[in-house]
């Protein structure tokens, strides 16, 4: 297979400014944004106020279950999101007009996009245009983000990139979380959740980079979920997977892409350094969640052992870990 050629002439200072460039964006946020959104500083919500949310909705097809594309060999992430989208038939037959459709990105940390650990603009750049260009009536993106919501969607890129395709960003602002009950959870019940953007729209689709995590072994399109939780989210961090599981519970969506052009292989979730960086010039796209990051997993070089809550979404009804039952298209340029 041919890969794309590395550009390693300027790498030094490259790396060199992507640090000054991280350590401007963290004092950023330090001096003026740096804390929590409102919702990451409550907790669960009184017995009086526990009103619950409506059920937030179905936003799969059946008639595209279990389709998955694998694209290889690819570097630029907007060709890889269109190939992707042709292997799996056209982006017609997911998205149609007069559709409302919500990208559900990770924009967790106030850091510049270079440096992996959140979704790339250009992902949501052109996957916004693809929507619109299919019919959709409008694009949201949303995110909970752990650092200041606004100083994130700025530094990762994400809000101009939103802006230029003619999506509109959602910052979590109060009044659009509510209490939520996943049925038969143990972690998610009477939890602030941002319920408002999934009932706004009828579609729903999760764009997650492939990282290394501390605490789950990875972040993929599942544990992007994680960024629709508001209240003292981090006590669930030690019941990591448990909580990965209910969140795959909680949401069906239309489609996710999980981008593998570059894998953020150690120190994650953050990162830091382009030396966390490794190219896998792969991008992934499909409607089964368990499959897509079962397939991120060997871009990692993790097996199901090290991702607990792979298998445990299996066993809740959420998807497949056997991807190759789903007889994905592969496509390798």
């Amino acid at each position: 297979m041919n890969r794309p050629s590395e550009h390693n002439n300027t790498l030094q200072d490259r790396r060199a400014f992507l640090r000054r460039l991280a350590c401007s964006a963290l004092g950023i946020v330090g001096a003026g944004a740096l804390g929590l959104a409102f919702w990451d500083r409550q907790g669960p919500l009184p017995e009086a106020a526990r009103a619950l949310a409506a059920p937030i909705p179905d936003f799969s097809l059946p008639e595209q279950a279990g389709k998955v594309a694998l694209v290889r060999g690819i570097s630029d992430r907007i060709r890889g999101v269109e190939l992707a989208f042709q292997a799996l038939g056209g982006l017609e037959g997911f998205i149609r007009p007069g559709d409302h459709v919500l990208l559900k990105v990770n924009a967790a940390f106030a850091l510049p996009p270079a440096l992996c650990a959140t979704t790339h603009p250009d992902l949501v750049t052109r996957v916004s245009q693809l929507c619109l260009q299919a019919g959709a009536d409008r694009v949201w993106v949303t995110d909970n983000p752990i650092n200041d919501p606004a100083s994130c969607f700025a530094l990762t890129g994400i809000d101009a990139a939103a802006r230029a395709a003619g999506a509109r960003v959602l910052l979590p602002t109060e009044d659009r979380f509510a209490p939520y009950t996943v049925p038969g959870a143990d972690l998610i019940r009477h939890w602030p959740t941002l319920t408002a953007p999934l009932q706004r729209v009828n579609k729903v689709i999760g764009l997650a980079p492939v990282k290394d995590h501390h605490r789950s072994g990875a972040s993929m399109t599942l544990k992007n979920w994680y960024g629709l939780l508001g209240g003292r989210r981090n006590i669930f961090h030690q019941q990591i997977h448990t909580i990965i599981t209910e969140l795959a519970m909680m949401i069906k969506p239309t489609l996710v892409i999980l981008d593998g052009t570059m894998s953020m292989m150690h120190n994650g979730p953050t990162g830091g350094s382009l030396d966390d960086l490794k190219p896998t010039y792969t991008l992934i796209a499909g409607t089964d969640g368990v499959a897509v990051d079962a397939m991120g997993a060997e871009l990692l070089e993790r097996t199901l052992d090290h991702l607990p809550h792979l298998r445990m979404a299996e066993e809740k009804g959420v998807g497949t870990v056997d991807y190759e039952s789903l007889k994905p298209e592969v496509v390798t340029i």
